[in-house]
């Protein structure tokens, strides 16, 4: 394995300290969304500890942003292709609230899973899977995993998208 920056755990910490502020969540709150101990989150915050990938996982989780964005930033995945991360970008967006930030990727990532559904359907064998970095977990309005087109719950409608009334 090749010798590890000596920042490294430092700047994932930083890295998640600045993702937490983004989502306006204490260090208290994430740790208990996370299931992990205050003094731990606190810990890898300051690059003092060096958290599994299922730590990671689980903050990434509780923070609403893909695992593997946080497997990236401390080392454990190579940088993706290039191709951009919007989830990531839209959740990063100071000036949405969270209820838009999640409305707004949900329905980002039903249009990703329609698009390549369809590919496949088209070429099976010839369908490149999404890299990683691109997807994050998201929840239904009952808390559950998300399911699809369906979850998206635009804010003033009662439709949930289209804004058109049912006759």
């Amino acid at each position: 394995m090749p010798a590890e920056p000596p920042d490294r755990w430092h700047d994932l910490g930083a890295f998640i300290r600045e993702q937490r502020g983004t989502a306006r969540l204490s260090l208290r709150r994430l740790s208990e969304l996370a299931g992990v101990s205050n003094p731990y989150l606190s810990q890898i915050e300051r690059g003092l500890r060096r958290p599994s990938a299922e730590i990671l996982q689980q903050i990434a989780r509780a923070l609403r942003i893909s695992a593997e964005t946080l497997y990236v930033q401390a080392g454990i995945l190579d940088p993706p292709d290039g191709s951009p991360d919007l989830a990531r970008e839209i959740l990063a967006d100071a000036h949405l609230s969270e209820e838009h930030k999640q409305a707004l990727v949900r329905i980002y990532l039903s249009f990703r899973r329609e698009h390549e559904a369809a590919l496949s359907a088209q070429d099976p064998e010839g369908a490149e899977p999404s890299g990683p970095g691109q997807l994050v977990p998201t929840t239904g309005p009952s808390g559950g995993p998300g399911t699809g087109p369906a979850d998206p719950v635009v804010p003033g409608t009662a439709t949930g998208g289209s804004g058109q009334a049912h006759r």
